[in-house]
């Protein structure tokens, strides 16, 4: 017997979506275990570092309905068992649920028999170091981001790339994202898209002040080190827009690839490209 979960929005069209999900699944003699999402608020706490709930390893895979915010909420529960995962957008963008409620149950027929395509996508591990302790350890699929909480003045990031001194980012803040996360508030900094399963990590500063520090893409081996100029004050870190902490100069945060990855289950006849011009609303037809 399979076992399949289902994270479901805390919003009545998507618990109506999953009961009815969960009907149907169980008449196909599948096992569901439902859990609602819970959103982690955006906190100032002292550190990240803490014994996340993890998903049982038995799952054969967890569908996600909701919105991006809901999928990131559950890869922080699905973690690094590596069970696929399939998110179906009731929110108003979804570039990670790219699945819709009306394909869903045709998908689901399919990973029912084992039918189904995988694809993976990295993540980004961030760390901080305060006095030698380690204060925050976390994965991210789409960004870690160091931004000023108040933007009417400039933060100066002083930025390596694997102990090789960068440049100092005299900008709003400074973006370390993903391929996946390439769509997202990177793209609205004048990042690049980049396709989401690649092996790269961006770097996007955000307004910066010299027009020529411009979105550099680096290979996914590199380990970014950021530390805050001393003159510099309320400063924040941020993951996935989800969860941050407050940072100083005393702090060193580094970002690299972490160890382990996310399998997104592939919807069956759409590629990426139609996802973007969906998404984006990108117009015009093609000329034959």
């Amino acid at each position: 017997m399979k076992n399949i979960g289902i994270i479901v929005k805390a919003q009545k069209e998507a618990i109506e979506k999953a009961n009815n999900l969960e009907g149907w699944l169980q008449k196909r003699g599948v096992r569901v275990f439902i859990r609602e999402n819970i959103p982690a608020p955006i906190t100032s706490r002292d550190s990240l570092v803490g014994n996340l709930p993890k998903a049982p390893p038995d799952l054969s895979c967890i569908v996600v309905l909701g919105g991006d915010g809901t999928f990131i909420s559950a890869i922080r529960w699905v973690q690094d068992t590596g069970i696929p995962m399939l998110g179906v957008n009731l929110g108003a963008f979804g570039f990670l649920t790219d699945a819709t409620v009306q394909n869903v149950f045709p998908i689901m027929e399919k990973v029912i028999k084992d039918d189904f395509e995988t694809e993976e996508r990295i993540l980004l591990l961030a760390k901080v170091l305060r006095d030698g302790k380690e204060v925050a350890c976390q994965t991210a699929i789409n960004d870690v981001v160091v931004n000023k909480e108040a933007l009417a003045r400039l933060a100066h990031i002083h930025t390596y790339i694997n102990d090789d001194y960068l440049t100092t980012f005299g900008a709003d803040g400074l973006i370390v994202a993903t391929p996946t996360g390439s769509t997202a508030y990177s793209l609205s900094a004048g990042g690049p898209i980049v396709y989401p399963s690649l092996q790269t990590i961006i770097l996007t500063p955000i307004c910066p002040f010299t027009l020529t520090n411009r979105p550099l893409i680096l290979p996914d081996t590199a380990t970014i080190k950021i530390k805050i100029d001393k003159r510099d004050s309320n400063i924040f870190l941020t993951l996935d827009g989800q969860v941050g902490l407050h940072v100083t100069h005393q702090d060193i945060i580094t970002v690299e690839k972490a160890a382990h990855t996310i399998r997104m289950i592939k919807v069956p006849g759409q590629s990426y490209y139609d996802v973007l011009k969906e998404k984006l609303r990108w117009s015009g037809r093609s000329l034959h």
